[in-house]
């Protein structure tokens, strides 16, 4: 990724669920906070709204996913959501198989096929490093580990709690990986790329924040420049 001519190797994903305080016009000024915050640290950061938010949040000048999209070709398919939609309204790319919404093996295969090939970011959430292997063989742009079990906890962290999972899905695969699950500190993020993250994947420690931009600041500043 180019932001303003230089390349960005680390990143930083906000999932803002269905949370009411990332839905929106909550939603837009969060998406505003990640733009200010990546322009001042240089890190990347991709905001990841529900759908209905996804066009105000594009207009900030963020980049953002959108937090899954279906295995369909646009036609007679009430109810989904294509690839093609989201991205003409200017989204980058999409998550799946989140622990809150996993997706059969198949389902998962096709949809990476609906959109490989173009530039659309895939972002595969994994749970262990044999899901993380079997995933990689679908080529995604990353694959995100998340223990579902630390997933939204305020006390413990994937880096606290997995270090040598999270080494050992860096070593077995040559996607970038990030990681997320209880992120809340700059020393998860120092052991996190120290493991061989690429970046991290957050929710409930930015969204839910009481000073968002004071949080997410913190956590990409730990980046280094």
């Amino acid at each position: 990724m180019v932001l303003n001519d230089k390349i960005i190797l680390k990143m930083i994903a906000v999932n803002f669920k269905t949370y009411k305080e990332g839905t929106g016009y909550k939603a837009v000024e969060l998406a505003r906070i990640c733009r200010k915050v990546q322009e001042s640290t240089r890190v990347r950061i991709v905001v990841i709204p529900q759908v209905a938010d996804l066009r105000d949040c594009v207009e900030t000048g963020v980049d953002c996913w959108v937090q899954h999209v279906d295995p369909v070709q646009p036609g007679k398919n009430t109810g989904w959501i294509t690839s093609e939609d989201v991205e003409q309204v200017g989204a980058k790319g999409t998550l799946l198989n989140h622990s809150e919404h996993r997706l059969d093996w198949e389902i998962l295969k096709n949809t990476m096929e609906v959109i490989s090939g173009r530039a659309f970011e895939g972002c595969i959430c994994v749970k262990d490093l044999e899901e993380a292997v079997k995933c990689a063989e679908l080529k995604p742009d990353f694959i995100a580990y998340e223990p579902p079990e630390l997933i939204g906890s305020r006390e413990k962290s994937v880096s606290s709690e997995n270090p040598e999972m999270i080494k050992k899905i860096a070593e077995a695969i040559k996607i970038p990986i990030l990681i997320g699950a209880g992120v809340h500190s700059a020393e998860d993020v120092k052991t996190g790329l120290s493991l061989g993250a690429r970046g991290i994947l957050l929710a409930t420690d930015i969204v839910l924040a009481g000073d968002p931009e004071k949080e997410l600041r913190e956590l990409a500043e730990a980046f280094g420049r």
